[in-house]
């Protein structure tokens, strides 16, 4: 889906970028703070997440592409996350697309999970599915999952978006993207954080929350 120009923030990324297949298996803070390389692989941070989502109302879009090149989107009107002390819970609803809803109904209101932060402790679905995620008991998506690049023997671990490809094919590139809608007046609340940081090639770096542009 075309979104040059209209001020998308860039929040997740995955390609054949040359990373081992389990790089986005990571712990709690770095989930927290952010990783990658925005032109490669690349996870903005969950605290920028719900930095970005809380300033306005905040849409979200998934644009998928498999192995052979076929390409799917889906795009949730309303999106946002809680803060770390409520686990980052997310919030995601109003679907439309062609990639088929793999959101809604397994993720919304959802905790984060990570390796070492389950939400799920029961079903340990951050373990079993190789990733850092908002799972439910466990996914109807996995977009932070291992790169596996096609299809796969192993259940439901890969780059997976269930409703498009299932818990067996592996995606090739993703990425997430968010867009704030309307004016002030459509914010939540006031803003509580006006810039985001990461660490980019070891460097910190401290930004505008909407001055990284999808590309």
């Amino acid at each position: 889906m075309d979104t040059d120009g209209e001020g998308w923030t860039v929040l997740q990324r995955r390609g054949n970028f040359n990373r081992s297949n389990d790089y986005f298996f990571k712990d709690w803070a770095s989930y927290k703070t952010g990783f990658g390389d925005i032109e490669k692989d690349f996870w903005i941070g969950n605290d920028n997440i719900f930095a970005l989502t809380n300033q306005r109302l905040y849409s979200i879009l998934f644009d998928l592409k498999a192995v052979d090149g076929e390409k799917r989107h889906a795009l949730y009107y309303s999106f946002w996350i809680d803060e770390e002390s409520y686990k980052y819970t997310l919030h995601i609803k109003d679907y439309s697309g062609n990639a088929g809803d793999s959101m809604t109904g397994s993720h919304n209101n959802q905790k984060f999970s990570t390796k070492d932060q389950d939400s799920n402790p029961g079903a340990s679905c951050a373990r079993k599915h190789k990733g850092g995620w908002w799972y439910g008991a466990c996914h109807l998506s996995n977009l932070n999952g291992l790169y596996l690049r096609g299809k796969h023997e192993s259940y439901a671990d890969g780059v997976n978006w269930y409703s498009w490809k299932g818990y067996h094919e592996s995606l090739d590139t993703t990425e997430i993207s968010g867009v704030a809608r309307g004016g002030a007046g459509g914010a939540r609340a006031p803003p509580k954080i006006f810039s985001c940081a990461l660490t980019l090639h070891d460097i910190p770096v401290l930004f505008l929350c909407n001055s990284i542009k999808y590309f």
